[in-house]
């Protein structure tokens, strides 16, 4: 029997030892799509516990604690942070096969120093060991991006933010990682949910624009589009249901504006079509100012209502949708192609059955402007398991060209999260290791350490040109 997640964890044969432990270990990190707060990067404040620093606003933990009958105010109320990180433990020890038993461990082991499992009989214990390294060590939120060997970090924006902290972090001595925004305009697309008219008056009064049409809104996004370029920004990031693309006239989209504006209920048909031509344009702006356009496809959020009342977005409650997403990816793609207006793009999906969808749309629009302008993002979410990165390594390596892949993003929003890389990393060097050790790829360490290398880091700081 194998030790517990020693350092050989997942790395089943000799040459995925030599690849992790060579090339993919110490390679830094480049986190182009993640939720970490740039105001408490900013503010560097040390948390007072190990609950505090897991679990508040982590529905990943959140969601296991409620699947094992856990009472809700151990995950989002009033229990004490010690009671929180003792029922965390209690169901920890069931999640066998869950990827949030590998992430827990490997964050113990490399932030904490603690090899013992976590579970209902040690988590009174560990709690108290965690607590004791936070108060001897430094676990603010800079210290812990430096010691995770990060370089950069790109955070989620509303085009509204001011981006203070992100002009004030690019002051900062000694802090050697570049926090960079992205332009994430999904409230200016959503003219179908609750409180689009209210986001939109912000949004003109950012941009110092009147909004009265939805050429209005355009205007106003290209405006804060340009004003998060000289902030640094060089990716933005939309998430879709499925992609919007649905074609409609001029008066027939302002009719449908102004319908929204008023507050009154407009269908998802019609959220389309207002959403098809501000998309379509910022995808040409995106272009122009040589960002990546990020499309994350399929989630379906909220759905417990009683839940979303009473504690809003964010919590728990999504799952994996199952739209139809071929037809209309390829129209919106090619709609910006055949102008010559495609940004580099990276699709994402949530749900599997798209992986060969993804796979083989990449190869329609693929142009030297990059090397895989068009790129299969990294198993994200609900797939960012062990099973979901190999399939989604195995798909790109079978329709596309898996060593020109930008590699692992953290989607997080804990400043420990960063095992996830190691994470992700020994899952591709045992996958590739096999491939070589079976005859199935040649053995030539130059090529070897390239293409490792790449996925792990040097593909995206290339991509992205950072």
């Amino acid at each position: 029997m194998k030790n517990f997640m020693d350092k050989d964890f997942l790395l089943d044969t000799e040459t995925a030892k030599k690849l992790f432990h060579n090339w993919a270990e110490d390679m830094p990190i480049c986190d182009y799509h993640c939720h970490l707060s740039p105001k408490e990067i900013y503010e560097n404040k040390a948390p007072e516990n190990i609950s505090q620093l897991w679990l508040s606003g982590d529905h990943y933990k959140w969601r296991a604690m409620r699947s094992c009958g856990v009472d809700e105010r151990y995950c989002t109320g009033d229990a004490t942070d010690k009671e929180k990180f003792e029922k965390f433990g209690y169901a920890l020890q069931y999640c066998i096969g869950n990827p949030l038993y590998h992430w827990a461990h490997i964050e113990l082991q490399r932030y904490f120093g603690i090899d013992t499992p976590l579970n209902a009989k040690t988590a009174g214990d560990i709690y108290e060991r965690a607590n004791k390294a936070i108060k001897d060590g430094d676990f603010r939120p800079q210290s812990l991006i430096m010691r995770s060997n990060v370089k950069v970090v790109c955070t989620t924006d509303d085009p509204v933010d001011s981006l203070e902290y992100h002009k004030l972090l690019k002051n900062v001595e000694g802090f050697d990682c570049q926090v960079l925004p992205s332009f994430r305009p999904d409230k200016a697309l959503n003219a179908h949910l609750d409180g689009f008219a209210d986001y939109i008056k912000e949004l003109g009064k950012a941009a110092g624009v009147e909004i009265n049409s939805y050429k209005d809104v355009i205007k106003a996004l290209l405006i804060r589009a340009d004003y998060f370029d000289s902030v640094g920004c060089k990716v933005s990031d939309q998430a879709f249901d499925y992609p919007p693309y649905c074609v409609a006239d001029d008066s027939e989209i302002e009719e449908i504006f102004a319908k929204a504006m008023r507050g009154e209920r407009i269908t998802l048909q019609e959220c389309d079509k207002y959403r098809t031509p501000v998309i379509l344009t910022l995808g040409e702006k995106y272009n122009e100012l040589g960002w990546a356009m990020e499309i994350h496809i399929g989630a379906m959020r909220n759905n417990n209502t009683a839940m979303f009342e009473k504690l809003g977005a964010d919590t728990g409650f999504d799952s994996v949708g199952d739209a139809e997403i071929a037809l209309p990816l390829s129209r919106f793609l090619d709609a910006l192609n055949v102008k010559n207006k495609l940004p580099k793009t990276i699709l994402f999906n949530l749900n599997d059955k798209d992986n060969t969808v993804l796979g083989t749309m990449l190869g329609n629009f693929q142009s030297a402007d990059a090397d895989s302008k068009i790129q299969f993002g990294p198993a994200w979410w609900f797939l960012d398991t062990m099973d979901g990165m190999t399939n989604q390594m195995k798909t790109l390596g079978n329709l596309g060209v898996l060593g020109k892949f930008v590699g692992m993003e953290t989607d997080s929003r804990s400043f420990t999260s960063y095992g996830r890389h190691e994470y992700f990393r020994r899952i591709m060097c045992a996958l590739i290791g096999k491939w070589v050790e079976d005859g199935w790829y040649a053995y030539d360490e130059e090529i070897l350490e390239e293409i490792v290398k790449g996925i792990c880091y040097n593909n995206a700081i290339k991509y992205f040109e950072f």
